[in-house]
């Protein structure tokens, strides 16, 4: 994933191509289905109602409990954290545990998270990230239940949904339960990119599924369950309060940035196609006011457009730092499409230092090693994508089995 205090950003509407999604804000979305003969006068659709703001349906979960929370800034009902909306209900909330940049979202992408306490709860904050992934047996020991609700981006090197697995597998290993509170995929109109071999596997891709996966962290859920993905093919006591109102055609315009260097919706929708560049000497803006919807680099040859990374709240040593870079400005709305390998291509075949293009972060973040080689070869994108084609197949009707919402095909 790779991305200051829990900023509230300001929906970005975008237009989107053709296959975009219809838009929908945070709480107050109107899911859409295209229209036809006969739903053309039909009246709009209820508002979206997450997981989390479903508080009747899940506190009969809680009640008596001793509560875990796998929590960040995104984890809001309005303008309340969850925590404190539970603790408000007279659940018995025990621990927080922190995903990579923290309970508050501030800290880099890779950043070492310490444990902590909560200035405003006094509960302990256990970090998921760095040497201890996983809630350990000591941990799980003082809990009944472990509540999951993180907005994720629907991309699977965004590290939120290994953590999910983690917490899901400690739930099986000590017998806890666990409750998966729902939230939309803002990249979930599509599916798309190689499925992930599992010679790869990282904490940036630990299931076999594509870079562009179409489930939200509830469907995922299910299908690691499902699947027997967990450790020893364990399944966990899972719960997943679904979505109301919720389809794979909605838009959503995230109301809290899911991480620092995911701003906006531009970044979001971008990110899928450009984080590969964390695997080369690409700069993807960090260290910029524009992450992830500029990329440039020193060896790129064409001059038009050009940065130079700085420090930043969350970006604190980005690569490429006081340098400056060349490449390409992709902050106007039309660069928002599906994920694309154009970006790639551009400026790994227009750099002057292919020799060191890659680095040993690219497998992890393709998935597979003939991702590079198809590259350095001069394959074009079709015939890239080809490649890759029957295990997506696959995985598409794999998909169709975990489905909580109606699909946008």
């Amino acid at each position: 994933m790779i991305q200051p205090l829990a900023i509230l950003c300001g929906a970005l509407l975008l237009s989107f191509n053709s296959c975009a999604p219809k838009q929908a804000t945070a709480t107050t979305a109107e899911p859409q289905a295209p229209p036809t003969e006969e739903t053309a006068q039909a009246p709009a659709s209820k508002p979206l109602a997450l997981g989390a703001e479903q508080l009747d349906r899940y506190l009969k979960h809680l009640e008596g409990k001793r509560v875990g929370m796998v929590v960040n800034q995104t984890s809001m009902i309005g303008n309340t954290h969850l925590v404190d909306t539970l603790i408000s209900r007279g659940v018995e909330v025990t621990t927080i545990f922190a995903p990579e940049h923290g309970f508050r979202g501030e800290a880099d992408a890779g950043a070492h998270i310490k444990d902590a306490k909560d200035t405003k709860t006094g509960l302990p904050i256990i970090s998921l990230y760095g040497s201890n992934k996983k809630p350990s047996k000591a941990q799980m020991q003082h809990l009944d239940v472990l509540v999951f609700d993180i907005q994720d981006v629907g991309t699977r090197f965004y590290t939120y949904i290994s953590t999910m697995h983690y917490a899901m597998e400690a739930c099986a290993e000590s017998g806890k339960s666990m409750l998966v509170l729902d939230r939309p995929n803002p990249n979930g109109h599509y599916v798309d990119g190689p499925v992930l071999e599992m010679e790869h596997k990282s904490f940036v891709g630990m299931h076999p599924i594509p870079i562009v996966h179409g489930l939200t962290v509830g469907e995922l859920a299910e299908m690691i369950n499902g699947e027997k993905w967990l450790e020893g093919e364990r399944s966990c006591n899972l719960t997943v309060i679904k979505m109301e109102n919720y389809d794979h055609t909605m838009a959503y315009n995230l109301p809290v940035r899911p991480s620092p260097n995911l701003p906006n919706a531009q970044a979001i929708a971008l990110y899928p196609s450009i984080c590969f560049f964390e695997g080369t000497n690409v700069s993807v803006g960090r260290g910029t006011p524009t992450p992830f919807q500029v990329i440039g680099s020193p060896f790129y040859q064409k001059k038009d457009f050009a940065f130079t990374p700085v420090s930043t709240p969350g970006a604190t040593d980005p690569p490429h730092k006081g340098v400056k870079c060349y490449g390409m400005d992709l902050t106007d709305p039309s660069h928002a499409q599906p994920f694309t390998l154009k970006y790639l291509l551009e400026m790994y075949n227009n750099s002057s230092n292919k020799e060191k293009f890659f680095n040993n972060f690219f497998e992890k973040l393709a998935g597979t090693s003939e991702l590079r080689k198809q590259v350095m070869a001069g394959k074009t994108e079709t015939e890239i994508r080809a490649s890759w084609e029957p295990e997506l197949a696959d995985y598409k009707v794999l998909r169709k089995n975990y489905l909580l919402y109606p699909d946008f095909e």
